[in-house]
């Protein structure tokens, strides 16, 4: 593939990478309040647990786009 494709794809890649995290850690902050003020919390442990499959799996394909750079 092409250096340049490649370099695009990593860029793209880490754009998304960054708001993953955030969303994690709101996450965890809404789960907090939720917690502090005696509601449920199933339905946003779910949401994080998805957030954090997302995350790796955005994380890892990052991780292959580096590798390719560096072949």
């Amino acid at each position: 593939m092409d250096l340049r494709i490649i370099r695009e794809h990593l860029a793209e890649a880490e754009r998304i990478v960054a708001p993953s995290e955030k969303h994690i850690a709101r996450q965890i902050d809404i789960i907090d309040d939720l917690t502090r003020d005696g509601h449920p919390v199933e339905l946003a442990l779910e949401l994080l647990l998805t957030y954090r499959m997302i995350y790796g799996t955005h994380v890892s394909h990052r991780d292959f786009i580096r590798e390719e750079l560096e072949q």
